[in-house]
C-alpha cells in the first residue's frame, strides 16, 4: 500500500483512496490532485496494491488504522476506493466517484463463480480493455499502458465478498457517476444511494479523465464540504 500527502500546509484533512490501477504520476490523477490542494486540502492519498488475497488484510486495514489519527477530514474514494471507503470510521463527509460497488455486466455471475473457487493469487483473468472509451477521453498513452490488464481468482473472491458485505452507505453521502460507465454495475448506486445525492456527468468510469470535468469541480469541493447539502438544491449543470 503505497501512501504519499500532498500540500503538507493545508488546512483541512481529505483522505483520496484511489481506484484500482490509479497511480499519483498519472496525469489526471494528478489534476484531480491538484483541484483538492488548490482548495486547501492536505491530501493524504492511497494507491490500492492491484492484486489481493485478502481485502481487508490489504484493502481495508491499513488505510482505517491510519485515519484512526487523522481528526475531522473528508472522504473521497474513486471505484475500488470507494469499496474501501465505505468502510472506513471518522469521515465527516462522503464523496465516492463512479464507486464500484458491484462488477459490470461485462463479468458475468456464474464466470465470476466459477473463476472465485480457484485457488491462486496467479492474476491470469483478463479485465479486457481499459482504453479511452472506457476511462475518457482524456486517459493518456501513459495511464493506459501502466493499468493491469489482469486479476486473479483471489482479487475477484475478495472483492465480491466486500461488495456482498457493504455497509449502509452514510446518509449524506453523494455519489459521482456516468450512465455509460462500463466497469462497475450501477444498480447497487441507485439501491443505496437517494437519486438526489447522485450527481451524473457525460463521459465513462472517471470523472477525471472526462471531457467536461472542469464543470463538476466546484461541486465536487461543495459536496466533500458540505455533503449531499451541496447537491440537494443544485442547479442543472448547463450543458
Amino acid at each position: 500500500m503505497r501512501h504519499r500527502i500532498f500540500n503538507d500546509d493545508g488546512d483541512e484533512e481529505l483522505v483520496f483512496v484511489m481506484g484500482w490501477g490509479n497511480r499519483w504520476t498519472h496525469e489526471n490523477v494528478s489534476w484531480l490532485i491538484g483541484q483538492l490542494t488548490g482548495a486547501d486540502y492536505r491530501v493524504h492519498a492511497f494507491e490500492l496494491p492491484t492484486n489481493i488475497d485478502d481485502f481487508k488484510a490489504d484493502w481495508l486495514e491499513p488505510i482505517a488504522e491510519y485515519v484512526r489519527d487523522v481528526e475531522d477530514y473528508q472522504l473521497l474514494g474513486h471505484s475500488a476506493g470507494s469499496l474501501v471507503g465505505q468502510a472506513l470510521d471518522g469521515a465527516d463527509n462522503h464523496v465516492y466517484l463512479s464507486p464500484w460497488w458491484g462488477y459490470s455486466d461485462a463479468f458475468p455471475e456464474p464466470i465470476l463463480d466459477a473463476v472465485s473457487t480457484v485457488p491462486t493469487t496467479f492474476p491470469w483473468i483478463p479485465v479486457g480493455v481499459l482504453d479511452r472509451d472506457a476511462l475518457g477521453p482524456r486517459a493518456t498513452d501513459h495511464q493506459i499502458e501502466t493499468t493491469p490488464s489482469w486479476i486473479s481468482p483471489a482479487f475477484v473472491r475478495e472483492t465480491r465478498r466486500a461488495q456482498r458485505e457493504l455497509l449502509t452507505i452514510d446518509h449524506d453521502a453523494v455519489v459521482f457517476c456516468s450512465l455509460r460507465d462500463p466497469v462497475v454495475s450501477l444498480r447497487p448506486i441507485g439501491e443505496r444511494v437517494p437519486a438526489e445525492h447522485v450527481v451524473l456527468y457525460d463521459g465513462g468510469h472517471e470523472l477525471f479523465s472526462s471531457a467536461d470535468r472542469d464543470r463538476y469541480v466546484d461541486l465536487l469541493l461543495a459536496a466533500l464540504e458540505e455533503g449531499s447539502d451541496a447537491v440537494e438544491e443544485r442547479p442543472t449543470v448547463p450543458a
